[in-house]
């Protein structure tokens, strides 16, 4: 399969949708060393006069350091009959397995980016902001942090230009 190289705005999704419901692979690093992970939070919209994409990652995931240390990195939308494959990817650490060969999904280089040959897109995102949510700063006492974190750390959230978006041909 190939893909094509497209404009974002040629796209029309609801972003509820694609990453709430659909799901999304975060990853970091080149298809020689990279790692994967399921992601269903996040965000995209316009800052900065920049098309971006926000998204969160635990600092114990594996994924973590490699999204911290490269300027780049993908967010894969893949098709409902890859859902095992999603929660495989969320579900398994990339220190113990090979995600992607277990989750029987093919890594593939975009503009020096990991994503997926079985993905309907591709976004490749340049970092531009992070910051690290912190348990002080939830103005709303509706449970969150007990529902969500206990006893696992707060995300950091990273800020990244969509630079790219490639379409299944």
């Amino acid at each position: 399969m190939s893909f094509k190289k497209i404009q974002l705005s040629e796209l029309t999704f609801n972003p509820f949708d694609l990453i709430g419901k659909g799901w999304m692979l975060l990853t970091g690093g080149s298809t020689d060393n990279f790692n994967t992970m399921t992601a269903s939070w996040g965000q995209m919209g316009v800052l900065w006069g920049k098309d971006v994409l926000t998204c969160y990652i635990r600092p114990n995931r594996y994924t973590y350091e490699f999204v911290e240390n490269n300027e780049y990195f993908t967010a894969s939308f893949l098709g409902e009959q890859y859902r095992k494959a999603l929660s495989f990817c969320g579900s398994h650490s990339g220190r113990d397995c090979d995600k992607a060969k277990e989750a029987g999904i093919t890594p593939v280089e975009f503009d020096g980016c990991t994503g997926f040959e079985e993905s309907n897109m591709v976004f490749v995102c340049k970092k531009l902001y992070y910051y690290d949510m912190k348990e002080d700063s939830f103005i709303s006492d509706d449970g969150i942090v007990e529902k969500h974190y206990n006893p696992d750390p707060l995300h950091r959230a990273y800020i990244a230009e969509i630079t790219a978006v490639y379409v299944k041909e």
